[in-house]
């Protein structure tokens, strides 16, 4: 289980996931104006944030080791996990929707992917200069 340290940490992403949801939502309109699918956005969004959630458990529970192989070998590990997820979740949605597949969905997904990757790293850079063992 992450400590408390970690949990506060994690709140920025949590955030995220709120606010994305809630403007994927009240904006359904102005995102079918420009061609992009909501619901693929909602659960895209669902699957980064699990991706996340998974990522950054691992990385935070590598950092109370002292051998820094062993954190190497988790951060790539954590990344290589959200990649797999990400992969799995966008091949399973482009063989259930065949040709009716949204890329504004698409890209939009590879945004917030984009994003959350960003606010993860940083939230465990500030985590790792924070730790006496790394």
């Amino acid at each position: 289980m992450m400590n408390t340290t970690g949990i506060k940490a994690f709140r920025p992403i949590l955030l995220i996931f709120i606010i994305t949801n809630a403007l994927f939502l009240s904006a359904r309109p102005m995102f079918n104006k420009w061609n992009i699918d909501t619901d693929v956005m909602i659960i895209g969004n669902l699957v980064l944030f699990l991706a996340t959630v998974v990522s950054f458990y691992l990385y935070t529970r590598s950092m109370h080791t002292k051998n820094a192989h062993a954190i190497i070998r988790t951060m790539y590990g954590s990344i290589m996990s959200k990649m797999i997820i990400c992969l799995i979740a966008a091949f399973i949605y482009i063989s259930v929707a065949g040709k009716s597949v949204n890329k504004g969905g698409i890209f939009g997904c590879m945004f917030l992917y984009l994003l959350y990757s960003f606010i993860e790293v940083a939230i465990l850079m500030k985590l790792s200069k924070q730790n006496k063992h790394v």
